[in-house]
């Protein structure tokens, strides 16, 4: 029997680009999360007059439920079961879901107390703090162009820092946060896809979400289920609002390169930034423009890099919360 000719080169460049090239899908799936997650301020705003921290256990409770009923529908159970057998991945979501609790409680605060601009920053920078973290945590060694980013990121917190007199924290949360949370993702990798990771996170969060609710109700009284239909419709759609993207997210990132999600992900802040000024009517200072000015040059200077790069770029791609 004659053996099939060997591809030649030219062909296997061609093959390698073929499976390079963005998926239309993709970008679609991309672009769909990261407009979700932009326009989540405006989503929380609507929830008013529930507090930040009713808002989040509802979401923590309602994340649950829906994760649940995928999972029933997908008849992912067995698949579910044996990640919670393992015990070291049923911890290491735990953590998770500490890590993702912070980014959200701190983003709901933000977004419904009329800092909308300040959780945008937050996600302006979390490339760059993953950066900075990869050298802290996982020792690792830059390029030029990523110290000079870091370099300019640094200098732009400073000048925020002094322009309103006090350090950006909330930024500055939602970035470790959700930079750490990137890690302890990472570090499970395929071994837990989006939904069971979800389900196994916010399965955590339950009592931490039973003990506010608790609170709440004890105290200023719940407002789930007392305003209006409408409202009450909205909060139970948390936990929607809440998987979708991530979904869409995942679906995503199987499917295109990293240096296009790396490129879109910046679609989520840019629309919460717009939102913040122009609706929102948030004040802009000549200091806050310039801390911003920086940030968005770093990000160019990471952006680039990142091109050039190409799929040896250390950048991952960001989830909003």
């Amino acid at each position: 029997m004659s053996r099939p000719p060997a591809p030649s080169v030219s062909s296997s460049i061609a093959a390698e680009r073929r499976d390079e090239a963005p998926s239309r899908s993709g970008i679609i799936y991309a672009v769909g999360a990261y407009v979700m997650w932009g326009f989540l301020p405006a989503f929380f705003l609507l929830l008013a007059p529930s507090g930040p921290f009713e808002i989040v256990a509802v979401r923590i409770l309602f994340s649950l439920v829906f994760c649940a009923l995928l999972i029933t529908v997908t008849r992912a159970w067995p698949a579910f079961i044996a990640i919670v057998r393992q015990p070291r991945l049923l911890f290491t979501m735990g953590l998770a879901g500490v890590l993702i609790y912070v980014n959200w409680q701190t983003y709901v605060i933000g977004a419904t107390s009329g800092q909308v601009v300040e959780t945008a920053l937050g996600y302006f920078i979390n490339p760059i703090v993953t950066i900075l973290l990869g050298v802290i945590i996982l020792r690792e060694k830059l390029r030029i162009a990523q110290w000079v980013a870091l370099g300019i990121s640094v200098l732009a917190v400073g000048v925020l820092t002094v322009g309103f007199g006090s350090v950006p924290w909330i930024s500055l949360i939602l970035a470790f946060s959700f930079g750490l949370y990137g890690f302890v993702k990472k570090k499970v990798g395929p071994r837990v896809d989006a939904v069971s990771g979800l389900t196994l996170e916010t399965l955590w969060l339950l009592p931490v979400a039973s003990i506010q609710l608790g609170v709440i109700a004890a105290t200023t009284g719940l407002t789930l289920g007392t305003i209006s239909p409408l409202h009450t419709v909205l909060m139970v759609s948390a936990g929607v609002v809440t998987a979708v993207p991530l979904l869409l997210f995942a679906s995503a990132a199987r499917r295109l390169p990293l240096v296009y999600m790396g490129t879109i992900q910046y679609i989520g802040p840019v629309l919460q930034f717009l939102f913040g000024v122009f609706v929102m009517g948030e004040p802009m200072p000549f200091e806050r423009w310039v801390g911003f000015g920086l940030v968005w040059v770093a990000l160019i200077v990471l952006t680039v890099d990142m091109v050039r790069a190409g799929r040896g770029n250390r950048i991952p791609a960001t989830r909003p919360v």
